[in-house]
């Protein structure tokens, strides 16, 4: 039987956060966990087993990037747009799950959906 959180895995799953693209490929955006998750991985290729980019300390706010072999030496500029692009696509689906959780009269802040700005983040590695 195969795992369908897998790396690789071509079902969509409660650990998928979304997508993002650049000119050339298309960037896989994996939780590890579905809810209150600790990292996350940016993964890209046919079958989604390069892995660009590990965030680590979500919670704990101790910020930590680990780059993939390959991607490690990309620029910074780079470096950058994809980590901007990744933490997006995390947090929309945050943002959106939660106001749906709120308009449907569950969990925190139900009846009332608060539209914030977004903080910058910024990873240490």
């Amino acid at each position: 039987m195969s795992n369908p959180n897998a790396a690789g895995s071509t079902a969509r799953n409660a650990l998928e956060r979304g997508t993002f693209r650049d000119d050339y490929r298309t960037y896989t955006v994996r939780a590890s966990s579905a809810s209150a998750p600790d990292s996350f991985q940016v993964l890209t290729g046919e079958r989604k087993d390069d892995v660009v980019l590990v965030v680590s300390g979500l919670n704990s706010g101790e910020l930590k990037a680990t780059w993939g072999p390959f991607w490690n030496g990309l620029k910074s500029n780079a470096k950058i747009w994809i980590e901007e692009q990744a933490f997006r696509t995390v947090y929309s689906v945050r943002r959106a799950t939660a106001a749906a959780q709120a308009g449907a009269g569950v969990g925190p802040g139900a009846g009332a959906v608060s539209v914030g700005t977004c903080s910058v983040r910024a990873c240490n590695g």
